[in-house]
């Protein structure tokens, strides 16, 4: 594939099949290797294996959850034809970063097309989320990069202290105080059967450990929202 052919893509959705189909249209298969996070879904991973690629997987801005640039760099060889980023969380990825790095390096972008959301829900998760902001004290909150507009899929902070034991011993204390976390990334993707690898991304694997995702879906209450900064902060002294 030539310099002149590299071109960005916007794909038709953020299913493995539809990633794919993006990076067939580029004729990237067999023998390009595609950089994609491992930290989040397995669909990029999954994507760049069914166009027959080689998924090469780069660490993450532990403040963003998305992949870092300066990672991405690190990992282009020769052989790399493009790189696959993903919103994680409602947290977009850094296109414009790497999109400067694509076309420096003559690579390919592939993005997955944000679905169009209703506002008043979006508005609410964000009303909900800024709540949160100000009433945790004992947890690392959010961070939005400066411009960006998280939908806050996801309310993912980080609970300090020794990694997966700690937070996993958090998260069941809070559900004694009916308070349900999720643990979204339970498993790096890098670490799965399917995909596994060597790589070590250290940002990656202490964010896995210690990210945990509390409720801010549209229906929930002021009173349920105060109940969880209360039950998060009278438990972070415990840890």
């Amino acid at each position: 594939m030539t310099t002149a052919e590299r071109r960005h893509r916007i794909a038709s959705g953020s299913a493995a099949t539809a990633l794919r189909d993006a990076l067939v249209e580029l004729r990237i298969g067999r023998g390009d290797e595609v950089i994609v996070p491992s930290f989040g879904p397995s669909a990029p991973a999954d994507a760049v294996r069914l166009a027959g690629a080689v998924p090469v997987f780069a660490d993450i801005d532990p403040r963003t959850f998305c992949l870092d640039p300066e990672a991405v760099a690190a990992g282009v060889t020769s052989r790399t034809a493009a790189i696959l980023p993903v919103s994680v969380f409602g947290h977009p990825a850094p296109l414009a970063r790497l999109g400067e790095l694509a076309d420096r390096r003559a690579l390919a972008l592939v993005a997955a097309e944000e679905s169009a959301e209703d506002v008043g829900e979006v508005a609410r998760r964000r009303a909900h989320a800024r709540f949160l902001d100000s009433a945790l004290t004992k947890v690392i909150v959010p961070f939005v990069e400066p411009g960006a507009h998280h939908l806050y899929h996801q309310y993912t902070v980080r609970v300090p202290g020794n990694g997966r034991p700690d937070r996993d011993t958090f998260a069941r204390a809070l559900a004694m105080r009916g308070v349900k976390a999720t643990v979204s990334v339970p498993v790096p993707v890098h670490r799965m059967p399917a995909h596994r690898s060597e790589t070590f991304l250290p940002h990656t694997e202490m964010v896995a450990g210690d990210a945990l995702s509390l409720p801010v879906h549209p229906a929930i209450t002021q009173r349920e929202l105060t109940h969880i900064a209360g039950a998060c902060n009278a438990l972070g002294g415990l840890l």
